[in-house]
């Protein structure tokens, strides 16, 4: 690099630079880093933890949980749909330059594929600890119904992620003459549909629930594709920065700030969507204000304000040029990633925080968390709140989704070879 080009790539300013020349690289090359290695070491124990405590929690039952009749899903079903989105996200950053010919974000294509894999294989593994049993995977397509949204969600999340391992394959064989631009073009926007569509099933699981007034709304399909597009965004832009730092990429900044804009940018659809849904559930309805309340100022109230407060800045980092520093474009991917992260936990416990019926069975700790007391007193905190054990389990589904992303650092060519 020059000299101005590395005083800009310091300062984090706008200044374009020119990616240097890359050498060809080989399929077998691998990358042993030492942060690559220890990161293999901390996700393999993480990962033997969980395992070892997902087994306690299949000789104890699901009863050692704290989701009961009236919150049947939790931590592991809001970690399902953030990673759907962190995967979605990933994924549509890296086929949406070569679906419509636009230039890219300087080869960082299949670092972006890559963590999209793996955060699908999480969100797969959170929908596993779910089931209670690994036998009911088995059950789900031998007793599967095909009118069912949740047989959809199955379906489409793993065509999408055998999708994206052709689709990383594709690239690396384009790379080396194997497959032309065309083929690859066809299958980047064959991925980018169904990155779509997999954010589209999940959000129709919740959205055609008409018991849940904080679900049933048509908006929510838009609203995920948008937050995928959020934390996925984020989280790439995370990734490069780090393994720009550590010299794994060399990618220039006018990129990053390019990214950062997009990032920006989503961050403003998100907002503007759930700017439209709390406005349709304040007005007129008596059910909608209260759900507006118990965001606004009751139980959820820290997620909500964290969240807006979190996207705010994101937007104001992403679009000041003097605050597009490295620095801080890192604190507004993060923060975008927090955002969207208590977005996840206000919908899901949101639309069990307010009851559907008004005679509950007898409640004990079998029925609802907070069983203590009468109905209002049932609900006057938050009803579900996980266990060390979920918390456990969940820290283990992750260690495996950062395993197989250092995995792929380490054995498969993920640097480029061109600027995409």
């Amino acid at each position: 690099m020059t000299d101005t080009t590395s005083a800009a790539v310091a300062a984090g300013t706008d200044v374009p630079t020119k990616n240097k020349a890359r050498e060809p690289q080989s399929s077998k090359a691998r990358y042993n880093s030492k942060g690559v290695k220890i990161g293999i070491g901390i996700c393999a124990v993480l990962t033997v933890l969980g395992i070892v405590l997902w087994i306690v929690q299949l000789m104890g039952g699901m009863i050692q949980t704290n989701m009961r009749n009236l919150d049947s899903w939790g931590l592991y079903i809001t970690l399902f749909m953030f990673f759907v989105g962190l995967s979605a996200g990933g994924l549509i950053i890296s086929s949406v330059p070569k679906a419509f010919g636009m230039k890219g974000f300087g080869g960082i294509s299949k670092v972006a594929v890559c963590t999209s894999i793996a955060c699908t294989v999480a969100a797969i593994g959170f929908v596993v600890v779910d089931l209670g049993q690994p036998a009911r995977l088995w059950e789900l397509f031998a007793f599967s119904n095909l009118g069912s949204p949740l047989m959809w969600d199955i379906i489409v999340l793993t065509v999408y992620l055998i999708l994206s391992c052709i689709y990383l394959w594709a690239q690396i064989k384009n790379e080396k003459g194997g497959m032309s631009g065309n083929a690859l073009r066809v299958l980047a926007v064959v991925s980018l549909i169904c990155a779509v569509l997999v954010h589209s099933v999940t959000a129709w699981i919740f959205g055609l629930q008409q018991s849940r007034e904080m679900w049933h709304t048509a908006l929510l399909g838009p609203w995920f594709v948008s937050s995928a597009l959020v934390c996925g965004t984020a989280l790439v832009l995370c990734v490069v920065m780090a393994l720009r730092k550590s010299g794994y990429l060399d990618i220039a900044q006018d990129h990053i700030v390019k990214l950062a804009k997009w990032l920006g940018a989503f961050v403003c659809v998100d907002l503007y969507f759930f700017a439209c849904d709390l406005l349709t559930e304040v007005f007129p309805a008596a059910s909608g204000a209260d759900i507006v309340t118990m965001l606004v100022a009751g139980q959820l109230a820290p997620f909500f304000w964290i969240e807006i407060i979190a996207s705010v800045i994101c937007i104001v980092v992403c679009f000041a040029p003097k605050m597009r520093t490295n620095t801080w474009i890192v604190v507004a991917a993060v923060l975008a990633i927090i955002a969207i992260l208590c977005k996840r936990i206000q919908l899901l416990v949101g639309g069990f925080q307010i009851p559907n019926i008004d005679y509950p069975a007898v409640m004990t700790p079998f029925t609802i968390t907070n069983w203590e007391g009468n109905l209002s007193q049932a609900y006057a905190g938050m009803v579900y709140w996980p266990t060390p054990l979920e918390f456990g389990v969940a820290l283990g589904v992750i260690g495996l989704a950062g395993l197989i992303f250092f995995m792929g650092l380490k054995y498969l060519p993920l640097k480029p070879q061109s600027d995409d």
